[in-house]
């Protein structure tokens, strides 16, 4: 009796959670004595969607995976995971977790350690003999279960943190810098991998500072700075903005730079190139025409586009921040 009415409360709670987000913060603070690493973070992550997590070195992402994964408590703030608080027992068995800076125990092979964990995730035998072998192919380990990790390189030790990470089934997988010990064709698998656990359903929040690798795989961003979130939503829109004309020339004078001032914006000068911000790309043929009819020679006329490191370093070098 006492059973059943100890376990109603944590079905109900995870019932009523069916359409709260994968995660979600509201006002989250930590302090660290007199070391504030998180001031006001807020943020929500949907389900099945890949979000990435970017800041700067002590911005207050670990502190925040730390909070998300009930590692450390929030001074002040929520965070929640599918709707339940994190560290939440229910929560953390739907989350897979791979750290930045992980050490596992090196004189076990790499399927006793799968095993290990298996076991702490409450998997049955059966499940860990048919689940085992199959992460170890999903990460790219296939025949090299029976090695001990002491001998695996950095790329294979990084491969069996993943392989931890998604044994037990996970609806969420939090990965650290999952790709920093890779090569480039790991880190195309790895992004492969991603992509894949997104088709299947799966959410993932992904910390990198490989800003190529979040464009490549990305739903949402958020940057953070400072132990706050300062931009955050769709990478289409983050590096949209207005559209950039980058003009090679054999010269660059004042009174060009007044005749392209009627298009648009200049934005950088330099002695034979010119970048300007102009409203639509359309206006491009009619810049070129007044340029060759005011006397100069035209090189080239390139439209630029923002990567999400143009703005990530803008954000952050701001004054404003």
């Amino acid at each position: 009796m006492s059973q059943t009415a100890s376990a109603s409360p944590a079905r109900a709670a995870a019932e009523g959670s069916a359409a709260a987000p994968a995660i979600e913060t509201a006002g989250l603070r930590k302090e660290y004595g007199r070391k504030v690493a998180l001031h006001d973070l807020s943020l929500a992550v949907q389900r099945g969607e890949v979000f990435g997590f970017l800041g700067p070195n002590g911005a207050g992402k670990t502190t925040t995976v730390k909070i998300l994964t009930g590692l450390v408590r929030p001074t002040a703030g929520q965070a929640r995971i599918f709707g339940l608080p994190a560290g939440d027992p229910v929560a953390r068995r739907r989350i897979g977790y791979l750290p930045e800076h992980f050490r596992f125990h090196d004189w076990l092979t790499g399927a006793d350690l799968l095993d290990f964990h298996g076991r702490l995730a409450g998997l049955s035998a059966e499940e860990r003999r048919a689940r085992i072998p199959e992460v170890l192919h999903l990460v790219g380990l296939a025949g090299r279960g029976g090695e001990r990790i002491r001998n695996y390189s950095k790329g294979m030790a990084q491969r069996i943190g993943l392989a931890q990470a998604l044994l037990h089934r996970p609806d969420l997988v939090l990965l650290d810098e999952p790709t920093s010990a890779l090569d480039p064709l790991g880190r195309r698998e790895v992004r492969d991998l991603i992509r894949g656990l997104r088709a299947e359903g799966l959410t993932v929040f992904l910390n990198s500072h490989l800003l190529s690798e979040i464009e490549m795989v990305c739903d949402r961003v958020a940057i953070v700075d400072r132990g706050r979130v300062v931009r955050s939503g769709r990478l289409a829109d983050l590096v949209g903005g207005a559209p950039e004309l980058r003009l090679l020339l054999d010269r660059v004078d004042d009174a060009l730079l007044a005749a392209l001032g009627e298009y648009g914006e200049v934005l950088a000068v330099e002695p034979a190139s010119v970048t300007l911000g102009v409203p639509d790309l359309e206006v491009a043929p009619a810049i070129a025409e007044t340029i060759v009819r005011a006397g100069y020679r035209l090189f080239g006329l390139i439209p630029v586009q923002r990567s999400l490191e143009d703005v990530f370093v803008s954000l952050v070098e701001s004054k404003e921040l």
